[in-house]
């Protein structure tokens, strides 16, 4: 089931049922992802990972560290959507990654949130 992005007004859907969802931490300035699946009516965390640590991401007790990012399995998370800050400017841009790239979605005119939620009615 594809996996729709709204940003303001826009629409896009991606036709994957995974993706990644990457930042950067606005203080200690290091990556941070996440990767979900979406499940058809919510998306699931499966992974996340942290490139370094400080500032309110420490990586918790379980995480290994692998080729420079602290890999854990995140306590069991189902939401039926993501709805993520847009404070407009380029430092809060968040990036949706697939197996062909990321893309960087957000600073919308209006501020409106960025959504990331299941597509049930489209097609693939």
């Amino acid at each position: 089931m594809p996996i729709c992005l709204i940003e303001g007004a826009k629409l896009t859907v991606i036709a994957l049922n995974t993706f990644t969802l990457a930042w950067t931490h606005t203080v200690e300035k290091s990556g941070w992802e996440e990767d979900w699946r979406n499940d058809g009516d919510s998306l699931v965390l499966m992974e996340a990972r942290i490139k370094g640590s400080g500032a309110g991401m420490e990586p918790p007790e379980d995480a290994r560290l692998v080729d420079g990012w602290w890999r854990y399995t995140p306590p069991a998370l189902r939401v039926p959507e993501l709805r993520l800050a847009n404070n407009g400017g380029p430092a809060g841009r968040w990036r949706v990654c697939t197996d062909v790239g990321c893309r960087e979605i957000g600073a919308t005119a209006d501020n409106a949130p960025l959504v990331i939620a299941s597509c049930p009615g489209a097609h693939r």
